[in-house]
């Protein structure tokens, strides 16, 4: 007799935790087609035959206090009302894909009670909040890691891990099709293009649209024939419309729902909300402007933890400002709108600057290209033996 199939619970938040989920839902389908998975996810879970629970966006929040603490009832109530649901009928391993604010204390509940937990996604206690290195050893059996350097981290505090890959870096082409992306979002061969990428999340919207809006309003008038261009999921289409016209762009603008890929391959520049998208940018290989903004009390919590001096993952993963950072007040409407105008530039001003950046972020690619669905599979696989 073939053993059964598996039963995965799975928590996944927001639009990359999705996505990092259904790329895993692929190994685990591959492993075992009748893998049965529920939880909270979002679309592209769903698509994979994810029993969504809650949907994910229910868990999409933004900073580090003020935005948490207006949510925080309602998200106290999924995760009570979840890790009772588990507990009384227990998986066979629970998977929390990022969000560690919500996972790792639900994790720590059901190890404590004898299910089996794996992470996916290390949180990024290289870079900030180092003191959470306690709370994965408690909570953990095992975390996928999806930057090399990770694991060898986790050891020291003996915990152990696998270096998966960053799925990201398989989905993405070494070399994107330009020329097919463009004539996707009908653009032409011969448009400049400006992506802005403002982020996914309400708050995000609400705090970064604006100045990008109006930086680009300011590339406008200097690039007359500048194409702009922004992927927006369909909860923030209309807010990001909105925005838009209060600034004066609308008429340059054009907003495709989803589509962030076929954006950032088309686009000479992207203006980029700090998070995964830049990373996704990088994998690309297109020069970025890292622009972030967030309420000041958040901010303030949040730089007292940074351990170190790099906010966008691209920096972070290459050491160095490879790509400007602006962020809080120095993400000035000016300030960005000049950065993303000295690259728009470079082609004709400094080509070993765009050369130099291809090379780096060729390498970082390398570097993260694994096979993660399978190597993901082949760890939950060794953890249920």
């Amino acid at each position: 007799m073939q053993p059964r199939s598996p039963r995965v619970a799975m928590v996944a938040g927001e639009t990359s935790g999705d996505l990092l989920a259904g790329l895993m839902l692929d190994g685990l389908r591959a492993q075992w087609p009748d893998v049965a998975a529920m939880g909270i996810g979002g679309p592209r879970m769903q698509e994979r035959g994810f029993d969504a629970w809650w949907p994910s966006e229910r868990l999409a929040v933004h900073g580090y206090s003020i935005e948490l603490v207006r949510r925080l009832l309602g998200i106290l109530k999924i995760r009570r009302a979840l890790r009772a649901r588990l507990l009384a009928d227990r998986p066979d391993v629970f998977i929390g894909v990022d969000a560690p604010d919500f996972n790792l204390g639900l994790e720590r509940d059901l190890r404590a009670a004898g299910v089996k937990t794996v992470h996916f996604v290390c949180p990024s206690i290289w870079a900030w909040r180092a003191d959470r290195v306690e709370k994965i050893r408690a909570a953990a059996d095992h975390v996928l890691c999806i930057f090399p350097f990770e694991p060898e981290l986790l050891a020291r505090h003996g915990i152990a891990a696998t270096y998966v890959g960053h799925p990201l870096a398989s989905v993405i082409p070494m070399q994107p099709d330009r020329a097919a992306a463009r004539a996707q979002l009908g653009l032409a061969g011969g448009d400049e293009v400006l992506a802005i990428l403002p982020g996914s999340r309400s708050a995000e919207v609400a705090y970064i649209a604006r100045p990008f809006f109006q930086a680009a309003a300011l590339v406008k008038q200097a690039r007359q024939a500048i194409k702009m261009i922004v992927p927006a999921v369909p909860a923030q289409r209309e807010r990001i419309a909105q925005i838009a016209r209060e600034c004066g762009v609308q008429d340059s603008l054009t907003i495709v729902t989803g589509q962030s890929h076929q954006v950032l391959a088309a686009c000479d520049v992207t203006l980029i909300a700090s998070g995964t998208a830049t990373l996704e940018a990088a994998l690309f290989k297109r020069p970025m402007v890292i622009g972030y903004h967030m309420h000041p009390i958040s901010w303030r919590l949040m730089r007292g933890k940074q351990l170190q001096p790099w906010v966008g993952l691209p920096n972070i993963l290459c050491r160095d400002f490879v790509v400007p950072e602006l962020l809080q007040d120095a993400a000035t409407p000016q300030a960005l709108a000049a950065a993303v105008q000295q690259w728009l530039d470079a082609p004709r001003q400094d080509p070993a600057r765009i050369a130099s950046l291809e090379r780096r972020f060729a390498t970082l690619h390398e570097d993260l290209r694994r096979d993660t669905p399978r190597l993901a599979a082949d760890a939950i696989r060794k953890i249920l033996a």
